[in-house]
């Protein structure tokens, strides 16, 4: 009787340990992996010797090396490429300015070319001149036909001369009664006139000439003089 009793105790704590076993074995299945290795037995959770610290890995160590290397060469292309770029545009202006001013040259030259030429004819007008305005208008008649002839041939080649010079742009500065104008008139001398605006011309002692817009002579003049 005492057998029978003791081994059906065995057989019913034999049971209830499987079924321990059992519910352990599903409830440890329930717990995701990757908690598992923290709630082991407390052997195991007390060797943590195995478990990689957290941070960066050797790779990403170099990969991020790499990447920071290859960011200060890309920053450093990027300068040289803004300094090239910034020389070529002042390259291209200095070679535009050098075009503009060697056009301007070369104009200048074409036009002003014949400068000294224009001042050595401007003694033949002003000889042609005096000879005209010496000659007596009262003599010019027709019983002395000699200085007619000779007086109409030196009025004659003195308008084709001024024709000549309107052709080429070479013109007369006669500012008589015209504002004094420093860049086109040399005074020679003021004086008082009666009804004439102060620093206006009221007398013309030479023509000037100025070709196109440069002055190659100065007209010298007299100027009216304020009281």
């Amino acid at each position: 009787m005492a057998c029978s009793t003791l081994t059906s105790g065995y057989r019913l704590t034999r049971l209830v340990l499987d079924r321990s076993s059992t519910v352990s074995r599903n409830i440890f299945s329930l717990i995701p992996s990757s908690l598992r290795s923290y709630s082991a037995s407390p052997e195991e959770s007390k060797d943590t010797s195995s478990i990689p610290p957290p941070g960066e890995t050797e790779t990403e160590k170099k990969l991020k090396a790499e990447l920071e290397k290859v960011s200060a060469e890309s920053k450093s292309l990027l300068e040289k490429v803004s300094e090239l770029d910034d020389k070529y545009k002042r390259l291209l202006a200095d070679r535009e300015n050098l075009r503009n001013r060697l056009t301007k040259q070369i104009e200048d030259a074409k036009i002003f070319g014949i400068q000294s030429f224009c001042k050595d004819l401007l003694e033949v007008a002003d000889i042609l001149g005096k000879a005209t305005e010496s000659v007596p208008k009262e003599e010019v008649k027709d019983n002395n036909p000699h200085l007619k002839n000779l007086y109409e041939g030196l009025t004659m080649t003195e308008a084709q001369l001024l024709k000549v010079f309107t052709r080429h742009g070479l013109l007369q500065v006669n500012p008589l009664n015209e504002k004094f104008d420093p860049n086109l008139h040399e005074a020679l001398f003021e004086q008082e006139v009666q009804g004439k605006e102060p620093g206006s011309v009221v007398v013309v002692s030479k023509v000037g000439y100025k070709l196109q817009e440069r002055c190659i002579r100065p007209a010298l003049v007299g100027v009216a003089k304020g009281s």
